[in-house]
């Protein structure tokens, strides 16, 4: 008997006979002889709801409170798939994040797991119950409700399955596995069989959904075999492992996107060792992200950076940056909206000099303006007009021939 770790999101719980459809995926795992824990996001669009219902209070919600109010979507739905469970005689009981001992530093709206308790967990899997745990939430270590971000009961799976030592990690989902695009920007995007940890998190940090970015990392830590399937159709999903075994001949294996990107350009800066790490460094302390940076040196006293940020952080970002600038130091900020990020990701990108060139005469030839461009070993990303993203996306996945890829049959599983 093992220990299966199972994922449901928002569209797999989104309404009673999708929780019952649940159960009964469960049920199969247990009567295949498994002791089964199951993460589930909210219902369906319960988070978007409650985040409206925030806004006709104020138009600046404080994030405790923030915390406190989403949590209760997964509340929701532990406690109906629970009854499900039950309804069908099998023993079962319902836990919210901090109940299952999930602990989280103390930063509200997107923690990070420091720790998992899972005595009670562990306990209740003994006494041959299925466990139901809400996702995308924790406590922190002064007992206030956090929540991980968006996306964030794909990581709460992941942590559970490293720290009780799991077997696997099924990721449910409304998509049959991890598509070389999203296929309904994409239609002719096609499954991959298995992508490597490393280029499932590039996929995951530039904008693919059907992973959040944290889990992929806790897999990797801990090697968690983790498998990216359908709620509905009984097949084979996309296996994230840390080596590929099919499709080693694709240089570029998948191409990412995200809309919503707005750059940000701080100018007449000190051009000094440490102004990069006091900005950067002043950014981070106040919890924001930023992606692509380019420096451009104005004269021999002064610089530029530019940075992009996802366009629902701007006003933070802007913010920080006023509130710091005497120490900053810096003439004025100008930020342009309206972007998006377009990447190329693939591990073959390593040993096949002169990708990013063919990325970049691919987008030259749809008459796409590069406005900017980071790279690593495996991965090229760039910043465009968020009206030529689908453009790009569309001629990048051709070019690059990932229709191709003969996708395997599917095969049921008992």
């Amino acid at each position: 008997m093992g220990i299966i770790v199972q994922k449901f999101g928002g569209t797999s719980v989104g309404s009673p006979d999708r929780i019952k459809n649940v159960a009964n995926r469960v049920i199969q795992e247990v009567e295949a002889g498994n002791q089964v824990v199951v993460v589930v996001s909210a219902m369906g669009k319960t988070t978007d709801q409650l985040v409206s219902l925030a806004n006709e209070i104020t138009s600046s919600p404080s994030k405790r409170e923030m915390d406190m109010l989403l949590s209760t979507g997964e509340q929701i739905t532990i406690a109906l798939l629970s009854m499900a469970l039950q309804e069908q005689r099998h023993e079962s009981v319902s836990y919210t994040g901090w109940q299952a001992g999930i602990e989280t530093e103390a930063i509200h709206s997107n923690a990070r797991i420091e720790n998992i308790e899972v005595s009670r967990v562990n306990e209740s899997l003994k006494e041959g119950k299925i466990v139901v745990v809400a996702g995308f939430q924790g406590i922190s270590s002064s007992g206030d409700i956090t929540t991980l971000g968006r996306g964030g009961s794909d990581t709460t799976a992941v942590a559970l399955a490293a720290a009780l030592n799991a077997d696997k990690c099924d990721i449910y989902t409304d998509v049959t596995g991890v598509y070389t695009t999203d296929p309904r920007v994409v239609p002719s995007a096609r499954k991959l069989h298995s992508v490597s940890y490393d280029e499932m998190l590039e996929l995951a940090n530039l904008g693919a959904g059907v992973l959040h970015p944290r889990a992929v990392e806790f897999a990797k830590n801990f090697e968690m075999p983790l498998e990216v399937r359908s709620s509905i159709e009984l097949e084979n999903g996309t296996v994230i492992e840390e080596e590929v075994s099919m499709e080693k001949n694709l240089v570029v294996r998948g191409i990412a996107f995200e809309d919503q990107i707005t750059r940000v350009t701080v100018s007449g800066l000190p051009n000094e060792l440490h102004t990069l790490s006091t900005i950067f460094g002043t950014l981070a302390k106040n919890g924001l992200n930023v992606d692509i940076i380019i420096q451009n040196q104005t004269d021999e006293n002064h610089t530029n950076i530019s940075f992009s940020v996802k366009t629902q952080d701007l006003r933070d970002t802007l913010a920080v940056l006023e509130n710091n600038k005497d120490l900053l130091k810096y003439e004025s900020i100008q930020h342009e909206d309206g972007l998006a990020k377009v990447s190329i990701v693939g591990s073959g990108m390593v040993s096949n000099p002169g990708v990013a060139a063919d990325m970049f005469q691919v987008l030259a030839q749809e008459n796409i303006e590069v406005k900017m461009v980071s790279t690593s070993e495996i991965k090229v990303s760039t910043v465009v007009d968020q009206a030529s993203m689908v453009c790009a996306v569309e001629a990048l996945h051709d070019s690059f021939n990932l229709a191709a890829v003969e996708e395997e049959k599917a095969k049921v599983r008992l």
